[in-house]
């Protein structure tokens, strides 16, 4: 394949995704009210799992809770963003929470609910390593939510060994 068509190719791609993201997210929003919908909180749950897989509790209901936590602390952040940030958040994740943007996007064959965590961390790091500058920026944003949200509750401190802010 030539340079050129490999680039027309890449720019194709990221038009079509752009516009894909664009009607989904009138479709299917990724927040409603500045807040994540249930797809999203889905998607972000687990997205969530795999970038911390290590960190997380092991047990389940202790791991539960920590997911639970760091998607009210997502609510809380993204209610403080900018409306131009959240409009491009809801169109990612309106896009992340169908078939096809699992599939285009993050390259995540099974559905969010059937796959295990190290497919889905296998998906990630196929993102993060992308030659695809699309598919980079969005597991950039989405691992800056995820990291934001999880290491800001006192609860993830003891794991970093962090004793938490002190007393002046």
């Amino acid at each position: 394949m030539q340079r050129r068509t490999l680039l027309k190719l890449g720019i194709g791609s990221a038009v079509v995704l752009a516009v894909a993201g664009g009607a989904i997210a009138l479709l299917q929003p990724g927040l409603q009210g500045g807040k994540l919908t249930e797809r999203s909180r889905l998607v972000m749950g687990r997205v969530g799992q795999a970038m911390l897989a290590g960190t997380l509790p092991a047990d389940a209901g202790p791991n539960q809770i920590a997911i639970n936590g760091m998607l009210d602390r997502l609510d809380q952040l993204i209610a403080t963003t900018p409306n131009h940030v959240q409009a491009e958040l809801t169109e990612l994740l309106g896009l992340l929470a169908t078939a096809a943007g699992r599939r285009g996007l993050v390259g995540l064959s099974p559905s969010w609910e059937e796959a295990t965590v190290a497919e889905i961390g296998e998906a990630l790091q196929s993102m993060r390593l992308s030659s695809i500058s699309l598919r980079q920026q969005a597991y950039q944003g989405l691992h800056e939510l995820v990291s934001v949200a999880y290491f800001s509750g006192s609860d993830s401190w003891a794991v970093l060994g962090y004793p938490g802010p002190l007393a002046i």
